[in-house]
C-alpha cells in the first residue's frame, strides 16, 4: 500500500479512524462524502510556487461529530461536507486546549498556551489578562513576510486598552474581544457592548453570524495586491442558544445581563441554562454551515479559490447539545470529546480532494504549517511547539513520531502514537489505547504500569518548561 504511513495503516486496520467509520452514519452528507474518500497521499509535482492566501475558519464549541461528514445523524452541513470532499478531512485532529482562550493562544503563537502568562487563563475573563503584544503571532510573522492580515470575529485573547488583534499583527479587526456575547444586543461577558471595528465600537444589532459573514465576504472579494491571511472566528454554535429570528429570546437574555449585579451574574445569564435544545443547536450549526458556504462562494467568484488554503476547525470540543459520539467527555476536560475536533483543509492548487488523513495533529501544528507554506520564518527567540505538516501534505513525507501535550488546570494528557495518558481532576491516572478504544472506557493503567510511568514522565518534562498556574 504505497503512500500510506504507519499511523494511517494502523488506523485503518485498528479502528482508530473515527471519521472513516463516521461516513457510514446514514446521513446524506456522510453517505455522499465518505465512500469516495481515500487515504491521504500527496500530489506529485512541484506546483505553481506562488504563495497561497490563508482563510482560517474557526467554529466555537463545535463538537467532534457535529458535521454530517463526521457522522451527525440529524445535522445537515452540505457546504462543509463539500469542502471536505474538495480537500482533506482529518479524523484525529485536536485543539490546543479544551477551552476557548488557550486554544486561540496556541493557534496564534504556535506554542503551548502555558508558555505565556495570558495563556494560563482558562479562559481569559477580565482586562488584566491577554496575549502580550510583543509576542510573535501567525499574523505578525506573515505580515513581516509581506502578507495582508485580518481577523474577523471572536478574539478572546484580551480586551482594550492593552490587548487587541491590531496590537498583535493583524492589520484589520472586526469582531468581539470577549469569549461570549448575546447574538443581537452584542452584550458580552463583561456586561458591556462588545462589537468593534479596530479599537472603536461598531453598532449593529443584527444576528451576529450574519454580520460576520457579510464582513468576511467583503474581505475576500477585495482586489488584493498581495497574499493575505484572514482569521474568521465565528461564535457559532457557542451559547446562548439563539438562531436567526430569535430576537425575543435574545431580549430576555439581554435584560438579565443588564440587571446583573456582578460579572458572575452576567456570565450566568449568557450561559442560558434555561434555554436551548437539540433542535435549536442543530439550527445554529446549520446556520454556521450556510455562513461558511457564503464565504466560500465569494472566494470562488473572486477567482482566488485555486490558490487559497482554507482551514476549518473548532476551538475545542462540544458542549451540552453537541453530538460527540463515540467520544467521551466534552469542553473543559482533556478526554477525547473535549479536544478532538473536526478539521478540514482544502488547497486546490496543491492538494487533491476526496481524501482522509488519520495523522494525529493539533492547533500549533497548523501555525507551523501555514508559516512554512508562506515562506515565513518563526522567531528563534520563541520556538514553536507545533510541527509543520507541509512536508506531509505536499511531498508525502511521514510526520516524525512525537508527543501531543495538553494541560488544563485539573487535567493533564499526552498522546504518543496510539497511547494516551490522562489524569482527571480527582488525580486518578489513566492509560488508553485510542486505536482500540477511542471512547476511553478500557483503562490499561493497571496492566501497563511501565508505559503509564513513561508517558507521565514525558508529560512532566514538558510541564517543567511551562509557566506555573497562579496560586
Amino acid at each position: 500500500m504505497p503512500g500510506i504511513s504507519r499511523r494511517t495503516l494502523g488506523a485503518l486496520v485498528g479502528g482508530g479512524a473515527v471519521g472513516a467509520v463516521a461516513g457510514t452514519a446514514g446521513t446524506a452528507g456522510a453517505a455522499e462524502a465518505a465512500p469516495a474518500e481515500r487515504p491521504f497521499r500527496a500530489r506529485p509535482g512541484a506546483g505553481s510556487g506562488r504563495r497561497p492566501n490563508f482563510l482560517v475558519i474557526l467554529a466555537d464549541d463545535l463538537g467532534w461529530a457535529d458535521l454530517s461528514s463526521y457522522g451527525a445523524p440529524h445535522i445537515r452541513t452540505p457546504n462543509l461536507d463539500r469542502l471536505a470532499r474538495q480537500g482533506v478531512r482529518f479524523t484525529q485532529a485536536y485543539s490546543g486546549s479544551a477551552t476557548c482562550s488557550p486554544t486561540r493562544f496556541s493557534l496564534y503563537t504556535g506554542r503551548y498556551p502555558g508558555r505565556t502568562k495570558g495563556g494560563l487563563a482558562e479562559p481569559v475573563g477580565d482586562r488584566s489578562q491577554g496575549l502580550d503584544p510583543g509576542h510573535p503571532t501567525l499574523a505578525s510573522l506573515l505580515k513581516g513576510a509581506g502578507y495582508a492580515t485580518a481577523l474577523i470575529g471572536k478574539w478572546h485573547c484580551g480586551w482594550l486598552p492593552d490587548y487587541s488583534p491590531t496590537k498583535s499583527g493583524w492589520d484589520e479587526f472586526f469582531g468581539n474581544f470577549g469569549g461570549v456575547l448575546e447574538y443581537f444586543s452584542k452584550l458580552g461577558q463583561l456586561g458591556e457592548y462588545d462589537l468593534y471595528e479596530g479599537d472603536a465600537e461598531y453598532r449593529d444589532l443584527r444576528y451576529y453570524t450574519t454580520v460576520l459573514t457579510e464582513r468576511a465576504v467583503e474581505y475576500v472579494r477585495r482586489d488584493h495586491d498581495r497574499p493575505w491571511l484572514l482569521n474568521l472566528n465565528f461564535t457559532t454554535p457557542h451559547w446562548p442558544w439563539l438562531a436567526e429570528g430569535d430576537e425575543e429570546d435574545g431580549a430576555r437574555i439581554e435584560a438579565k445581563v443588564r440587571a446583573a449585579r456582578n460579572k458572575s451574574e452576567v456570565v450566568t445569564a449568557l450561559n442560558h441554562f434555561d434555554g436551548g435544545s437539540v433542535a435549536k443547536y442543530t439550527q445554529m450549526v446549520e446556520s454556521l454551515d450556510a455562513a461558511v458556504g457564503e464565504v466560500l462562494a465569494a472566494l470562488r467568484r473572486s477567482g482566488q479559490e485555486e490558490n487559497t488554503v482554507v482551514l476549518f476547525a473548532s476551538d475545542n470540543g462540544g458542549e451540552r447539545f453537541s453530538y460527540n459520539w463515540p467520544l467521551s467527555g466534552e469542553k473543559f476536560v482533556l478526554l477525547e470529546g473535549g479536544i478532538r475536533v473536526p478539521t478540514i483543509l482544502r488547497w486546490p492548487a496543491r492538494v487533491d480532494g476526496r481524501q482522509v488523513s488519520h495523522e494525529p495533529n493539533f492547533s500549533p501544528d497548523w501555525t507551523a504549517t501555514l508559516l512554512e507554506l508562506a515562506g515565513a520564518r518563526p522567531d528563534p527567540a520563541y520556538p514553536l511547539d507545533g510541527t509543520s505538516l507541509a512536508g506531509y501534505l505536499l511531498r508525502g513525507r511521514e510526520l516524525p513520531e512525537r508527543d501531543l501535550f495538553w494541560r488544563v488546570r485539573g487535567n493533564r494528557a499526552l498522546r504518543r502514537g496510539d497511547w494516551k495518558y490522562y489524569r482527571d481532576d480527582k488525580g486518578a491516572e489513566h492509560l488508553y489505547n485510542l486505536a482500540e478504544d477511542q471512547r476511553e472506557q478500557a483503562d490499561r493503567a493497571a496492566d501497563r504500569p511501565e508505559l503509564l510511568a513513561e508517558l507521565k514522565a514525558a508529560w512532566e518534562k514538558v510541564d517543567r518548561t511551562l509557566l506555573p498556574y497562579p496560586g
